[in-house]
């Protein structure tokens, strides 16, 4: 399993607490609620499961439910530091409400997208699923964030749901793994926008300083 606070792999070697147990249904079925946590060997931070099974009277098996307590909600790696803050405002709160509201983190996540064909792909169209149309036609991303795109207007339906400027952000029904799709996806657009055109210029300013140091003309 992956750690939800640092999403590194581990093993699951939890320790358990009943907390209630009763008698369900008439035919001596019974509901157990326990919680179950341990303690990443890689972060050292304690991660706490709520875990009710459910029995039917007779059987040998039942039906297990379970969702984090500690942390509120599954993490993703931290944001590289070359994000601008508008966009990784909106990444972030679409992050933490995940769990909770997949409806309202794929809305975050839909106006983080749109913001960020604005601002950085410079497309204005009459609504997202139009503007993900042209930057797809542009041809300036690789061919597998060109499918990772239309994937997500796909997935969510945005040709019943054109997702106008005005209401991007608007909460409608989302398809099962919709809204951390769109999370991927703005990590794939960040990293093409931010991350390898910094990396480049690091690179690029380190051969330059050498060249300089050897009195030889820059590039």
């Amino acid at each position: 399993m992956l750690c939800p606070h640092c999403r590194i792999g581990i093993h699951r070697n939890t320790q358990t607490v009943q907390i209630f147990e009763r008698e369900a249904g008439q035919f001596g079925g019974r509901v157990t609620i326990s919680a179950e946590y341990q303690v990443c060997p890689e972060c050292d931070k304690t991660i706490v499961w709520l875990v009710i099974f459910t029995r039917e009277g007779g059987a040998s098996f039942g039906r297990r439910e379970e969702s984090f307590v500690v942390p509120k909600a599954i993490s993703r790696k931290p944001l590289p530091s070359q994000v601008l803050a508008k966009y990784a405002d909106d990444y972030t709160e679409a992050a933490i409400v995940l769990s909770d509201s997949p409806k309202a983190s794929a809305a975050l996540s839909r106006r983080c997208l749109q913001h960020l064909i604005h601002d950085e792909a410079h497309i204005k169209k009459a609504n997202l699923n139009d503007e993900i149309d042209a930057l797809i036609a542009s041809a300036v991303l690789p061919s597998f964030m060109n499918d990772q795109l239309h994937a997500v207007r796909v997935i969510g339906n945005f040709a019943a749901h054109p997702l106008k400027g005005t209401n991007s952000g608007e909460i409608i029904e989302v398809e099962p793994g919709e809204a951390e799709w769109t999370l991927d996806v703005l990590d794939s657009l960040f990293d093409f926008y931010f991350v390898q055109p910094a990396l480049a210029k690091a690179k690029k300013d380190s051969i330059n300083k050498k060249l300089t140091d050897a009195g030889k003309p820059t590039i």
